[in-house]
């Protein structure tokens, strides 16, 4: 059926294989595409698609070959009317339905809404099993369910696992938010770190080789250099809970691209909540066990390391401006705010930024003042390919 899809996609560069494309055939013949251009598009990629640095070609060849094609739309338009309710107010919060609708895990969900979909023929809303809004369904929008599919309407909770009708396929741009393979290739970019160390030239050193041996007319004269090693040593800190669970996945991936790159002569990587206080942790949990010091870690990890912080900035006021008591190392008590740490680490580490998953919290006032406060204290830049660009050249 799409034969002259495949002959689309080799020419393009893409090496399909005889044997791919029959596999991709059988797989529509089972239903795996959901009868949809945008499970098509999932099914290709997951079958067609053997690197990871082809996705933006093979992204760039669908969007362009299906342009115009006339798909039936996931979600009907009389639902989506249905569904067109901003002025109603939230029903009362179900405590015993969100942990129901905890236990289900997205098949079951995506499975549901099908069945929801076929069933369904009026609105409902500030209900629980229903496509509806501002209940504690886990389909619609303005809803309370700590998971599920949203329809429609605007990003307000951040709980939903995908955006119902969304095509993920897109022209891939420079300024769009990191995934795991843009942090690798991002971080690629830090070679630039690894200086040429002072040791003897031992390393053969080909492109000069090359050139002295035609200055000689054609003798052969050898040229070496120092070796290149990485110098580069890297302490980084994750903001981990509370607003930061929306960026998980995201974090996740550069937390793998990070500790996979050999791009670094040393990592360290410590945990916080919110905001840098007396305790940093060594395990995403938080928990108690993995509690370290703050000025412990400032002692074990020298004022030369490269710092990054990851986190969103975000917080009420009184987290990051109210002052706490802490005993040191050697014994004294002293009052810190979040705020007074945040400076004593970077009065530590001269060579900081902070990478930031989300933008500045216009939605929230309050928000946007911890925002603030704390990009006056380290140079913020965003978790996109440009922003983590810009970021590197501010550490060198």
């Amino acid at each position: 059926m799409f034969i002259n899809f495949l002959y689309y996609l080799r020419g393009r560069g893409l090496k399909v294989s005889t044997t791919e494309w029959v596999a991709l055939e059988e797989a529509l013949e089972t239903g795996l595409a959901n009868a949809s251009l945008t499970g098509f598009y999932h099914l290709c990629r997951a079958i067609l698609v053997k690197d990871e640095s082809e996705f933006d070609l093979f992204d760039d060849c669908f969007l362009e070959y299906f342009r115009d094609s006339d798909s039936e739309p996931e979600i009907p338009e009389e639902l989506k009317k249905w569904l067109n309710r901003p002025e109603l107010q939230q029903a009362p919060f179900d405590e015993q339905q969100a942990e129901i609708n905890s236990l289900l895990d997205s098949r079951e969900i995506e499975d549901m809404f099908r069945k929801r979909q076929d069933e369904q023929k009026s609105a409902h809303n500030k209900g629980s099993y229903w496509i509806g809004t501002h209940g504690m369904s886990v389909f619609g929008n303005a809803g309370m369910s700590p998971n599920g599919i949203r329809v429609e309407g605007d990003s307000s909770g951040r709980r939903a696992f995908r955006v119902a009708g969304e095509r993920r396929f897109r022209d891939f741009r420079k300024d769009n938010t990191l995934d795991t393979r843009q942090f690798q290739v991002a971080l690629r970019r830090l070679r630039q770190f690894s200086g040429l160390i002072d040791l003897p030239a031992t390393e053969f050193d080909v492109d000069n080789t090359i050139h002295d041996t035609a200055d000689n007319g054609g003798t052969l004269s050898v040229r070496y250099k120092r070796p290149r090693k990485n110098t580069i040593k890297l302490l980084l800190l994750m903001d981990s809970g509370g607003s930061m669970d929306y960026y998980s996945t995201l974090c996740s991936a550069l937390f793998q691209a990070v500790t996979k790159t050999r791009h670094f002569k040393d990592l360290k990587i410590y945990y916080f909540h919110n905001c840098i206080y007396s305790r940093l942790y060594t395990d995403p949990t938080i928990g108690p066990t993995s509690m370290v010091p703050t000025d412990r870690v400032m002692t074990i990890v020298p004022g030369d390391y490269k710092l990054i912080i990851v986190g969103d900035a975000t917080m009420a006021p009184e987290e990051l401006f109210e002052s706490y008591s802490y005993k040191t190392v050697d014994g004294q008590v002293i009052h810190n705010s979040g705020h007074d740490w945040l400076q004593i680490v970077k009065d530590r580490y001269h060579d900081a930024i902070w990478l930031n998953p989300g933008a500045r919290p216009e939605w929230n006032a309050e928000w946007a003042i911890t925002y603030d406060a704390i990009a006056k204290i380290f140079p913020m830049f965003p978790l996109s390919v440009e922003g983590i660009e810009a970021g590197m050249k501010e550490l060198l």
